[in-house]
């Protein structure tokens, strides 16, 4: 009978970010599938993988949240079980914690629902407000920037084989990258909390992933800002008339949520990171401090890359090699210690 036993259900709350009259709460309510990152045979691993993709989603679902101080709000996830919730606080401003973590709470509302809820139906989140003496922010990508992926391997099977086929324990970060971030998490003082976000064009199925690899090597926590996997087969969103994919969609609404934030773009010569930063960075001159692309083993595309940035002196621009360029150069701009 236990073949046919209906799993138990649960809501993950993605790392968000806002400020402290905003929020901005993204998640998903699933069956919990039981992925356990921390087994490293080849059985679980197979297992784990279709587990990330076989998702069984609660959708339509009333979910609450709730903050420490007694404030709550209600909602309802979308079909696919995902929540994107933008609330606007009254009142007190929230309380986080010496980082600019806010700590809150989710729960289902649906008692219809006759099902089994982990956690006694309470499930953590916690949303980045960043703290307004920060120095700047930085906006990273995650494949090939900080993790080793072969998107530029043919047909990308690479990318295929290190997602399906290795646990996030063996996957190799680039060299130096923690170190990189963490001096630039603590800014030109040493002591500083300049918020982290990482932004890219992997499915929401390998957040938890992704999550883990990042606390396993030590990378400064930030939110993780994925797409959902029915965004591949869609076009990109037109907003205000602009049609955007998801990553400048993110980007842009990162720079709204904080208008008096400069920030870092840090990316790869092997997709389209170059092409975004440079058109972000042409927008708003005043608020990018630089843009630093990681080279990659292909001629052809690093010959395009370097020549999108022919003449141009808006922000500074390296492309490196390794992280002890990006450190040097970071250093003598006065943006770390």
């Amino acid at each position: 009978m236990g073949w046919f036993k209906r799993d138990p259900l649960q809501i993950i709350a993605f790392q968000t970010y806002g400020t402290s009259r905003k929020l901005y709460i993204k998640g998903r309510a699933l069956e919990d599938e039981d992925i356990d990152l921390s087994k490293k045979n080849i059985y679980h691993l197979i297992i784990n993988s279709w587990k990330r993709f076989e998702t069984d989603e609660v959708g339509n679902a009333k979910v609450e949240l709730k903050l420490s101080n007694g404030f709550k709000h209600q909602f309802k996830t979308d079909k696919e079980g995902y929540f994107l919730e933008k609330i606007k606080i009254v009142g007190s401003p929230i309380e986080c914690n010496e980082e600019g973590w806010l700590a809150y709470e989710l729960s289902f509302v649906d008692t219809e629902l006759k099902r089994e809820i982990q956690l006694e139906n309470r499930f953590p989140g916690e949303m980045l407000v960043p703290s307004s003496a920060s120095d700047f922010g930085v906006i990273s990508d995650i494949d090939d920037t900080i993790l080793h992926t072969g998107i530029v391997s043919l047909l990308k099977w690479r990318v295929i084989y290190n997602t399906l086929f290795k646990t996030p324990g063996k996957r190799l970060p680039l060299t130096g990258a923690a170190e990189f971030y963490h001096l630039l998490h603590r800014g030109k003082s040493g002591k500083a909390s300049n918020p982290i976000f990482y932004v890219s064009n992997s499915p929401w199925n390998l957040y938890r992933y992704l999550e883990f690899f990042l606390r396993n090597n030590n990378f400064p926590k930030g939110p993780i800002l994925l797409r959902s996997l029915s965004s591949f087969f869609k076009k990109p969103k037109i907003v205000n008339g602009e049609r955007l994919s998801h990553k400048p969609h993110e980007i842009l609404n990162i720079l709204k949520m904080y208008p008096e934030l400069s920030f870092i773009l840090i990316g790869d010569s092997g997709e389209k990171d170059a092409d975004i930063y440079l058109d972000i960075a042409q927008r708003f001159p005043d608020r990018i401090k630089a843009i630093y692309l990681r080279s990659v083993a292909h001629r052809r595309r690093m010959l395009r890359v370097k020549s999108l940035f022919t003449g141009f002196k808006t922000v500074p621009v390296l492309f490196v090699e390794n992280s002890d360029e990006a450190i040097i150069h970071a250093r003598a701009e006065g943006f770390i210690r």
